[in-house]
């Protein structure tokens, strides 16, 4: 598919397969990618995370309004806004293991709170709001840097977002709980008698994803030198569609991260290359929402044809 999405669009527009087109393509989803390596790792584990990108607007809105407005060290700002998504996630966790409140229910309604407290804390106003603003503070420069700086041509937010799928590909595949989340997600009751303890398992999977989300989302105030509550809107969509373009099944027990990182390139170079043919964005998303649903479609149908064989 993404070989196939490559082949046409280099064919229509001699700009679309250029260094630049190519980096700009990764640069724009490199956000999307570390909410979506959480996402897959809740997803595998057979739930869902809705609030992915609520949070990262909170985290981006906290770290900034420590560092910007209360003047606090850089350090301490990051913190902030770390610990703002690790305790969304444990939020979710203990929601879906303690109280029983379903996967999309519990992250559902996580995901309009969370845009209530960012709103709160920022009063619908972008961060840094000037006039209250510490003098000549913006973002951390660290989180500059991170967001919008550059290694030679490579930009930094590509180079986080790798290391961050790196992450997501040791946790699954080298760790025990990588082992107990592929167990949870394809049947609970039986790793719950093969001795894997089911609740710490969606318990981590969600503190990862919220952090993930926190790092994501303080990312992204970093490359546009600014943050607010509304910021990341729907990209819990885009992270859900990757994960689930990416092979992993819907239903838990089975994916990949790499899966994952071809999903996000199928959905960005779709999206960049109706942007070069100059198709409008109301187009893009007819085409992106319908090409979601054949692919997915194709996919249940060679699973059942698999599990027929």
């Amino acid at each position: 598919m993404l070989a196939v999405l490559i082949i046409i669009f280099s064919l229509a527009s001699p700009s679309f397969l250029t260094l630049n087109n190519l980096i700009n393509i990764l640069r724009q989803y490199s956000v999307v990618l570390v909410l979506a390596v959480g996402q897959t790792l809740v997803i595998i584990s057979a739930g869902i995370d809705l609030s992915v990108a609520a949070t990262a607007a909170l985290a981006g809105s906290v770290m900034g309004i420590a560092y910007a407005h209360a003047g606090m060290p850089s350090a301490a700002a990051i913190g902030l806004g770390l610990l703002s998504g690790f305790l969304v996630g444990m939020l979710n966790g203990l929601a879906i293991t303690k109280w029983k409140v379903p996967d999309i229910i519990a992250t559902l309604g996580t995901l309009t709170a969370v845009r209530g407290v960012a709103l709160l804390f920022t009063g619908g106003l972008p961060v840094p709001d000037f006039s209250q603003a510490v003098e000549g503070r913006r973002m951390p420069p660290l989180i500059s840097t991170l967001g919008a700086g550059s290694l030679g041509r490579l930009p930094m937010i590509i180079i986080v977002a790798a290391a961050c799928c790196a992450f997501g590909w040791f946790v699954l595949n080298r760790t025990t709980l990588g082992r107990s989340i592929v167990a949870v997600g394809g049947n609970r009751e039986a790793a719950h008698v093969s001795g894997v303890n089911v609740d710490r398992t969606k318990l981590l999977v969600y503190v990862i994803s919220g952090t993930l989300a926190a790092i994501g989302g303080m990312l992204l105030a970093g490359r546009l030198n600014s943050a607010n509550a509304l910021m990341a809107n729907l990209m819990e969509l885009d992270t859900i569609a990757a994960v689930v373009i990416g092979g992993t099944a819907l239903f838990g027990g089975e994916g990949r991260v790499s899966g994952t990182v071809v999903g996000i390139f199928i959905i960005a170079v779709l999206a960049n290359g109706l942007n070069i043919l100059g198709v409008s964005d109301f187009w893009q998303r007819v085409v992106t929402g319908l090409i979601i649903v054949v692919v997915v479609a194709i996919d249940q149908w060679r699973r059942r044809a698999a599990a027929a064989a």
